[in-house]
């Protein structure tokens, strides 16, 4: 099958690729109407002003309206300021002036009797200004209409912005009209009880730029200032970057480190592509689990912009870097911290808020009017950059200040004494700190602390560091949690606390997903523990390095670790020794091999409470998958374990959990969850997409399926490794998407001395059927069979023998079908599961054909069965297998049809529809039912799939095939399957007015 090279669902996503503008405007339609209208409008301002910050989009903005200009019939001049131009008198004016005059000699192809370039050229030479004033108006007065376009006009001279601000438009022709752009960081306003002496100009607020805002204010002007993207703009922004649909958590990121700032925005998105930490599935982008925030290159806007300022800018950014969280009083530190005077300091703030570095917090009702609140970056992008980029002894020392500040300001903890540690410098007296609510108060603090290292107390730094990591727990964003436990393990000295403190460090970053630093910590504690640590903490961390390994797909370390040789000689109890390898061997779906294990050594294991429950659970779940599930189903009903902790028992639960979802047990999994009072939400993200693909739920599974699929969370807890990926390709072929669903089920095969494939054997089984290759599909299902029973599993084989029955009938081996047919009775029976038992009566219905009795008695049977299971999908397809083999009334088709569309299986559906022509039924919504067909037909396109493979598919010959594909083209007005598929891919409208 060809594959499709935008949308991929394959394992661990595509990286995403950075596309600069397409030249589509987005998020500025009121601001590009209002420009129009007044540009057009003959009556309208002779100067338009386009104001905004610093990557705002000002020149974007300003070439877009230029080229609607130009296709509207109006000519457009382009004179571009450059940095360096404030320092030419005049030459702005020179500028406007040559333009002007070069239009409308091209223009008129006469030579004028008076040339005002000449005279603005000589007028510049003499720094004559009345000369170049009259220069500047004769050129303006001529009556040839022209919009002309000033761009980055806060990089002109003064006196040219001047002279333009003393030219009378009212002389002006109306066909001319100049469009300005320039930056203005506005900020808020802060009132001042007293006035105090103007600071010496900055760049930014030089006279060229004060007589811009004179100019904004001229009465033949209009202003308008562009504002900030919103959350909605800023999405369609990054989708058309990124030519994929970003995902809730990677907008929310990104809105909050660009502030909606378009420069911002792109900035962040090039240097995040760049490191391949966003990545893509099925047209969905996601930016991967811990990745960093990046740092903003040298020759980034807002980096050359601080390092264009003077001292002491520089310095006082750097310092408010870390200290601005703290509010007004980080003026004060900032001033002790680095030596500088305190008006220095100041002058400092004041001049990076007018340079749009710093935004001035506005003040509160009850603050004093001259004091504000404090500062903040007005990109915390740059904010991070300036911070991460300190030298590890100044941010230590800035961060010192700002934890024995919080410190002093509230009280020490319980049972600590603080040791007197000096600080590098002295602080002012300690007044009462509180964060600012613009900051994240659960991270700032632990942060500093972490940075600040040994120039604060380590005592209650330590405390501090671990009870701030243990509140974050399991911090699956990766906000601190783990970064504080490592931070706390440099601080502790003692052998034996260092080592509880590693434990706590491996078993935080498996929480949060960083399994190499899990395993890491796990192996240092297995092979050299501290002397007299608790035996129960070595056997945890030897349960953490086989769990770690397993999480990493290190199927040959598992191998080895399954072995006694591989733990002789470590310094372990037996108890620890023998949890470890009977956990590989769970891993690895040795089952049989572990039980022996376990048998074996029983009394060692039963003798303490934690690695009893641990292996108890193992032996039930082994015990299951071997076909004997009494002890599994037993242990349903039975409370838990009352001296287990909550964190284990949790743990205990989910793979129960997981074992039920897998079986198809929803039923049972949601007593689970009620008697065990777990909530769905905080169920790790594997068990809720099997929750929602059971229940119908596809979208939400989808979304789910998409960000595992991306971070290389396809394992489940065992047993089932690979159900995410299977069940994610079976809704993928449910909607018409076979390729896609291969493709996915291709990417996470291939893990060599690994868990079962027979899952993955069964999904791809499926999308042969459903392309027509019967002969591949038997080859798939014979081969999990076998893979299944060389390991003794039952698990999953109900799936794989009702298929196999199926292939066997439609190709013609009825002997075969019911040799399979027998023995899925058999394992119904034995695993005593309602999916196995619907599967039996499902397919014997099907093989024993129509005319037999007990084959109408089965699938009537099936029917009530399956809808007690109140799985959507599962009923559907139940109920139109029913339909079909006459064992059901026809109107059942209608209930099967809206199942089959609440679900978006839209290939089930069109087999409905076909269903329900050929019992009579009229098929409801007939525009809405060929919209489905001509859209399922374009899905199947895109999909990359021949005429023969769709013909397949919808069950319908290839010359029908042909038609509809016709019929199709015709409607659309496309002429090829390209046109569709690019359709299809970028979801745009298949309809004739469209094209």
């Amino acid at each position: 099958m060809a594959a499709r090279t935008d949308t991929e669902l394959v394992f661990g996503g595509t990286a995403a690729r950075f596309h600069g503008p397409d030249g589509q405007l987005l998020g500025r339609t009121v601001e590009s109407d209002e420009t129009d209208d007044h540009l057009r409008d003959p009556a309208g301002p002779r100067l338009v002003l386009v104001r905004g910050e610093r990557g705002i989009g000002r020149t974007v903005f300003a070439h877009a309206t230029a080229e609607r200009l130009r296709a509207g019939g109006i000519a457009v001049l382009p004179v571009d300021c450059v940095p360096g131009d404030a320092e030419h008198p005049q030459l702005l004016a020179l500028r406007l002036v040559m333009a002007l005059e070069d239009h409308r000699s091209a223009a008129t192809k006469r030579t004028p009797t008076r040339k005002p370039a000449a005279e603005a050229l000589s007028a510049m030479k003499h720094d004559d200004r009345t000369a170049m004033a009259e220069a500047l108006a004769a050129a303006l007065a001529r009556p040839t209409p022209t919009v002309v376009l000033v761009d980055d006009a806060h990089h002109a001279d003064a006196e040219s912005l001047a002279l333009l601000d003393e030219v009378d438009f009212d002389r002006v022709p109306p066909g001319i009209r100049l469009l300005l752009t320039a930056a203005r960081h506005t900020a808020p306003a802060r009132p001042s009880s007293s006035p105090s002496p103007s600071p010496s100009p900055s760049p930014g607020s030089s006279l060229p730029g004060q007589v811009m805002d004179r100019l904004a204010h001229n009465r033949a002007a209009h202003t308008i200032t562009l504002p900030r993207l919103g959350l909605e703009d800023s999405t369609a922004m990054v989708a058309q970057r990124l030519r994929s649909a970003p995902d809730a958590d990677l907008m929310r990121r990104l809105h909050e480190l660009s502030r909606g700032i378009p420069g911002a925005l792109d900035a962040l998105l090039a240097e995040w592509t760049a490191q391949d930490a966003i990545r893509t599935a099925d047209g969905q982008a996601f930016l991967g689990t811990g990745a960093p925030v990046p740092l903003l290159p040298d020759h980034d806007r807002y980096v050359a912009a601080l390092r264009a300022l003077e001292e002491p800018c520089g310095t006082v950014a750097t310092a408010l870097s870390i200290l601005w969280p703290l509010g007004r009083p980080a003026e004060a530190l900032v001033a002790s911290s680095t030596g500088l005077p305190a008006e220095s300091v100041t002058e400092g703030i004041r001049t990076l808020i007018d340079e749009g570095v710093l935004d001035e917090l506005p003040d509160r009702p009850s603050t004093p009017a001259s004091a504000p609140r404090g500062w903040t970056f007005r990109v915390p992008l740059l904010a991070h950059t300036v911070r991460e980029r300190l030298g590890p002894v100044k941010r230590s020392h800035l961060s010192a200040t700002a934890v024995e500040a919080l410190w002093a300001a509230g009280p020490a903890p319980q049972n600590q004494t603080p040791l007197p540690t000096p600080l590098p410098t002295q602080l002012p007296t300690p007044l009462p700190i509180p964060l600012l609510e613009e900051v994240d108060a659960q991270t700032y603090l632990p942060d500093r602390i972490a940075d600040a290292g040994f120039l604060v107390d380590r005592d209650r730094a330590v405390e501090e560091l671990t009870a701030a990591a243990r509140s974050l727990y399991p911090d699956l964003e990766r906000r601190g949690m783990l970064r504080w436990h490592l931070a706390a393990v440099r601080l502790i000295e003692e052998q034996y606390d260092r080592d509880l403190a590693i434990l706590r460090t491996g078993q935080a970053a498996a929480g949060c997903g960083d399994f190499r630093t899990a395993r890491t910590a796990a192996e240092w504690l297995v092979c050299g523990p501290a002397e007299g640590l608790d035996p129960q903490a070595v056997h945890e961390a030897a349960t953490l390095l086989v769990a770690s390994a397993a999480a990493e797909q290190d199927w040959q370390a598992l191998s080895r670790m399954g072995t006694a040789l591989w733990w002789e000689g470590l310094p372990l109890s037996a108890m620890a020794t023998v949890s470890g390898r009977v956990q590989a061997l769970w891993q690895l779906e040795k089952w049989q091999e572990a039980l022996t294990l376990m048998l074996q050594t029983e009394r060692v294991w039963q003798a303490t409470p934690g690695s009893r429950a641990l292996l108890e659970l193992f032996r039930r779940v082994a015990e299951y998958v071997l076909g004997r599930p009494d002890r599994f189903t037993r242990a349903l009903a039975m409370p838990e374990e009352p001296d287990l902790p909550p964190s284990k028992a949790f743990a205990f639960n989910i793979a129960t959990f997981d074992v039920l979802l897998g079986i198809g047990d929803l039923r049972s999994a949601a007593n689970l969850l009620s008697t065990r009072r777990m909530r769905l939400e905080l169920l790790p993200q594997h068990n809720r997409f099997l929750w929602h693909h059971l229940n119908g739920q596809w979208d939400e599974a989808l979304a789910l399926a998409r960000r595992l699929l991306v971070n290389g969370g396809v394992l489940n807890v065992v047993p089932g490794h690979h159900l995410l990926p299977a069940r994610t390709a079976a809704i993928l072929l449910a909607q018409g998407r076979p390729t896609s669903a291969d493709r996915l089920i291709s990417s996470v095969r291939g893990q060599v001395n690994g868990p079962l494939e027979h899952v993955l054997d069964h999904a791809e089984a499926e999308v042969r059927r459903t392309l027509g290759d019967l002969g591949r599909a038997e080859q798939l299902l014979q081969h999990g069979l076998r893979a299944a029973d060389e390991r003794g599993s039952f698990y999953g084989t109900d799936e794989l023998l009702a298929s196999l029955a199926e292939v066997h009938a439609e190709a013609g081996h009825p002997d075969r079908a019911r040799a399979c047919l027998e023995r899925l009775d058999r394992t119904a029976e034995q695993m005593n599961s309602g999916r196995t038992r619907l599967l039996h009566l499902l397919t014997s219905g099907k093989i024993l054909g129509p005319d037999s009795p007990e084959a109408r008695k089965h699938l009537h049977e099936a029917v009530d069965l399956a809808r007690s299971r109140s799985q959507p999908f599962e009923t559907a397809v139940t109920l139109l297998a029913a339909v079909r083999a006459n064992a059901a009334p026809t109107p059942l088709l209608h209930e099967a049809y809206e199942h089959f569309g609440e679900l978006g299986a839209t290939l089930w559906r069109f087999h409905t529809r076909t269903a329900m022509r050929e019992a009579g039924l009229t098929v409801p919504g007939r525009r809405q039912a060929t919209a489905e067909n001509e859209h399922l037909l374009a899905t199947l396109l895109a999909e990359g799939l021949t005429n023969r493979q769709i013909a397949g598919a919808l069950r319908l010959s290839e010359d029908a095939v042909a038609n509809r594909l016709s019929r199709l083209f015709a409607r659309t007005g496309m002429h090829s399957r390209t046109e569709v598929v690019t359709a299809v891919l970028t979801g745009t409208p298949m309809t004739t007015a469209h094209h």
